[in-house]
């Protein structure tokens, strides 16, 4: 090696906080006092300075079945051993069409067809590009309009912050997809404001897509993509009838919906999917977080026997969607997936949320009377307080409830001045009443 290139080749001190540029974070806030993660097991967190920290939101979603599960952590071992990658362009590994058939059964009735992403932005990005596509496919290829919604959180992707309604997302990168447009929210706290159960208010918004109609024109909108429940923007229920009116909406002008369910599937609510919890099924599907237990990346859209076999015509030799990613069906993430299903299964965690909904709501609404609460949220194993804003520091009120949480060996998730909470599927009883406990204490000494 030329002795020119020596220096180039030496390793960083290894107690350097420089090199990762952190995401989602206040980087110099966190470097000036960094709050690091070591190990994990079951419902805990150990932090460097050796406290446990309840996880009091599944890692971020993700950790449904909780941490450091045996089943999982094994079949991912033998994976890696047996078999650490193989294409899926062209070419197949058993345990990819293993856990597509596993997925499509759990799924809600025709959502028969799964194709595998890494993530949930890339999710969302295939779910708009199949969209699109499945509309050129039959002949309809003016229908290129997207529809998203305000407040709403689609992931990362150029599509993705597109459709994707929360503006701190969105404004650094300029005009992104072009033709999308966006249904209003939902948020109505002067209506809804600490109603237990969904809203009894706002079913109506799902008429501005009529009002989009009429503006765009039915034969442009390709898609429209919601949340079921809004997770990433506070927690956002959907009012009664809400969902259902949407669907009716879109059957009526040939336009397809699409539920992102990244955050909600897999037993968030109480049920395998919000589709099932709400009994409203769209035709396309996104998941992530939960698929794998947030043991190794993996996303998933699933799709309807219609919009698959829309694809499947010309020669037999030829591609028939000209998309995927390198590590889609990543032998990995589909053991991960695998054993994730079975711990599901076994312990009955997709449908344990709603056993556990009641003991959450009350804790949650026992926070109402505390200082600067002003409203509050709950549904399946996942909550929100909602805390009124400091004059001119708008975020700076959660943030400091979440540092104070974290020093009680609680993780809470903030997002603007919104609390919420949403831990792994196993949590007790006990750790219930923990959770709310400390977040009770924290809210009384905040500012």
């Amino acid at each position: 090696m030329p002795t020119s290139n020596v220096a180039a080749f030496r390793p960083a001190a290894t107690n350097n906080l420089d090199a990762f540029w952190m995401p989602f974070t206040a980087n110099r806030q966190f470097k000036d006092a960094p709050r690091m993660l070591v190990s994990a097991r079951d419902m805990h967190y150990v932090a460097a300075d050796g406290r446990k920290i309840l996880d009091g939101t599944a890692g971020l979603w993700c950790v449904n079945a909780g941490h450091g599960r045996p089943k999982i952590v094994e079949a991912v071992q033998r994976q890696v051993a047996e078999l650490d990658y193989a294409p899926a362009f062209q070419m197949g590994h058993p345990k990819a069409f293993e856990f597509a058939s596993r997925l499509a059964a759990l799924a809600p009735a025709g959502l028969d067809h799964v194709f595998f992403a890494n993530s949930g932005s890339e999710a969302v990005d295939t779910a708009l590009k199949i969209a699109l596509a499945y509309h050129r496919a039959r002949g309809e290829g003016q229908r290129v309009r997207l529809i998203g919604r305000e407040r709403g959180y689609h992931g990362v992707g150029f599509g993705g912050i597109s459709v994707g309604g929360m503006v701190a997302n969105r404004r650094t990168f300029g005009l992104g997809l072009p033709g999308v447009d966006h249904l209003r929210h939902t948020h109505d706290p002067a209506r809804n404001a600490f109603t237990r159960g969904l809203p009894e208010h706002g079913a109506e918004l799902a008429d501005d897509l009529e009002r989009l109609v009429a503006l765009h024109g039915a034969e442009t909108i390709a898609a429209v993509i919601v949340e079921p429940l809004a997770g990433s923007t506070g927690v956002l229920l959907p009012p009664q009838g809400y969902l259902e009116r949407l669907r009716a909406i879109c059957d009526r002008h040939g336009i397809l919906l699409i539920f992102d369910e990244v955050i909600t599937g897999f037993g968030r609510l109480g049920a395998p999917f919000a589709s099932d919890r709400f009994g409203v099924t769209p035709d396309i599907m996104t998941t992530a977080k939960g698929v794998t237990n947030g043991v190794v990346p993996m996303g998933a859209v699933l799709a309807s026997e219609a919009i698959y076999k829309a694809f499947m015509s010309g020669p037999e030799h030829m591609i028939e969607l000209f998309h995927g990613y390198t590590y889609s069906g990543h032998p990995l993430a589909c053991a991960a997936g695998l054993a994730t299903l079975d711990t599901y299964q076994e312990e009955g965690l997709l449908t344990r949320a709603a056993r556990m909904e009641k003991q959450l709501e009350d804790a949650a609404f026992a926070l109402q009377d505390l200082p600067h609460v002003i409203d509050i949220r709950a549904i399946g194993l996942v909550a929100a307080i909602e805390l009124e804003p400091i004059e001119g520091e708008p975020s700076r009120r959660a943030f400091s409830a979440f540092l104070k949480a974290f020093e009680k060996g609680l993780m809470i998730r903030t997002t603007g001045d919104i609390i919420a909470l949403s831990p792994p599927l196993i949590v007790s009883e006990a750790q219930i009443d923990e959770m709310f406990g400390t977040l009770a204490d924290v809210l009384r000494e905040i500012g």
